[in-house]
């Protein structure tokens, strides 16, 4: 059986702000309670919740992009979101870039747990999960996307994300499940 973290990617103030007008911020709401929800689960397994979140530098390079400079290291903008249950003993890694892998030590943090899964909820499901989802498996960990626990900038590019991976040559190292998949999967 394999030892699954939870890794919650993204989740900051800023993209929860009605004023930035992200396209993305009413979809990234509404997977809120699935992701407590797996929380929940994963704390009562006593299986890791680490939240990896953008934690970017005003000058930097991603900036010169058609990207706008948000969820700056050190700033109210750059925390979790209130609204996820995040509680001291959970990891919170800031990244410098889109993958949780990057910059942060989440390949030595797993390995120094015995996790050989990684289980990624967040946002957004094309860009930032599936960065790390890819770089999970090219450090030699199993990785799910949690379809339910994601969000893209619309719903129709969160589902053709998904529908591409659904059935890749990988499975079943990397594998999409929703959360309810996913505990059932846990309680085995």
């Amino acid at each position: 059986m394999d030892k699954t973290a939870l890794i919650i990617i993204d989740m900051v103030e800023d993209y929860f702000r009605d004023e930035n007008n992200y396209p993305i911020t009413p979809l990234a709401r509404a997977i809120i309670p699935a992701i407590n929800r797996t929380i929940g689960t994963f704390r009562k397994k006593k299986l890791p919740v680490i939240f990896s979140t953008d934690a970017f530098r005003e000058d930097d390079f991603i900036f010169r992009s058609r990207m706008h400079p948000h969820a700056i290291a050190g700033t109210p903008g750059a925390a979790v979101v209130a609204d996820l249950d995040r509680r001291p003993e959970d990891l919170w890694l800031p990244k410098p870039r889109f993958s949780a892998f990057f910059g942060t030590g989440l390949e030595k943090t797993l390995r120094e747990q015995g996790v050989t899964r990684c289980a990624v909820a967040g946002i957004a499901t094309n860009f930032c999960v599936l960065t790390t989802v890819m770089d999970a498996l090219c450090h030699d960990f199993k990785a799910v996307i949690i379809a339910d626990c994601c969000a893209a900038f619309s719903a129709d590019i969160h589902e053709k994300t998904l529908d591409i991976y659904r059935r890749n040559p990988l499975y079943p190292l990397f594998c999409i499940m929703t959360a309810a998949e996913l505990a059932a999967e846990l309680e085995d």
